[in-house]
């Protein structure tokens, strides 16, 4: 009786723990965007930006602003909480002066779409105004402007808007590639036939060298498709150059004279008859 009643006491310890360890594990993930709309019905276009903007969920950006007493410091996550103090906060405020944290938008009210090298996120459900908008809830407008040389950087506050009686907001602006319009390269007509040729240069080339050995069996340069017929072509190209190119003109007139009867003077034999014996 006693083994049995043990084994049931550990089962029985096991199995809070393993209740205590899931129950901790759900705590401590971290949450994530939730779309305006009904669970299970959100805009698929929606969905897609959101997914797209993954890599930045792991990063946290701040930015001061203000001078002495009226010093603000934002702080910014993309569909993380930003603030350890404030649940479900994606945007807060904190006055430098006496640390008080203000809620500028959570990431439970999202709503994101884009567009041509932009992204626009807007986090609702704020810290309610106290005497400003009729008392509504702040609202973060953030746009993600295109920047192909930086992940995301450039956070910075732009101004807030609370002079009308709804809809006020906080403007906020960063840089992002993941913004930017995917490019997109266009082959040219005059491209694709350079791209056309030089493929069946290769073609022809490579496919005859191993036609030539394989199969005829040539060795060295007769390996070469065509070998004799190329050779004539060169040889022809060059004679062409030659004529077109030449410096000299192709009938050039001797550079001597003969000598004329006229120029030899008087008769060899007249001329020696004084070496004749007497």
């Amino acid at each position: 009786m006693f083994p049995f009643y043990s084994c049931w006491r550990t089962g029985l310890l096991l199995l809070l723990l393993l209740a205590i360890m899931v129950r901790e594990s759900w705590q401590t993930e971290e949450k994530s965007c939730d779309l305006v709309g009904e669970k299970g019905r959100e805009s698929e276009r929606e969905l897609a930006v959101l997914k797209m903007m993954t890599p930045l969920f792991s990063k946290s950006f701040e930015s001061t602003v203000g001078q002495g007493p009226d010093t603000y410091v934002y702080k910014f996550r993309v569909c993380r909480e930003a603030s350890n103090h404030s649940s479900g906060a994606g945007l807060v405020q904190i006055n430098k002066s006496n640390g008080k944290e203000t809620v500028v938008g959570r990431i439970n009210e999202t709503h994101i779409f884009n567009g041509s090298n932009w992204i626009m996120l807007i986090y609702k459900g704020g810290d309610e105004y106290d005497n400003h908008c009729d008392k509504e809830q702040r609202r973060a407008v953030v746009m993600i402007s295109c920047n192909r040389h930086t992940l995301a950087d450039n956070f910075n506050p732009v101004f807030e808007e609370r002079g009308k009686v709804h809809e006020c907001f906080y403007l906020f602006e960063m840089d992002s590639s993941l913004a930017c319009t995917p490019e997109v390269s266009h082959l040219s007509v005059g491209s694709i036939l350079l791209v056309t040729f030089a493929s069946l240069v290769a073609v022809y080339i490579i496919g005859g060298f191993l036609y030539q050995r394989l199969v005829v069996g040539a060795k060295g340069m007769e390996q070469f498709p065509h070998l004799a017929f190329w050779q004539d072509v060169g040889n022809l190209v060059a004679d062409g150059c030659d004529f077109v190119c030449r410096s000299k003109p192709r009938n050039v007139p001797a550079t001597y004279r003969g000598v004329g009867d006229d120029q030899l003077g008087e008769d060899s034999e007249e001329r020696d008859d004084h070496l004749l014996p007497m």
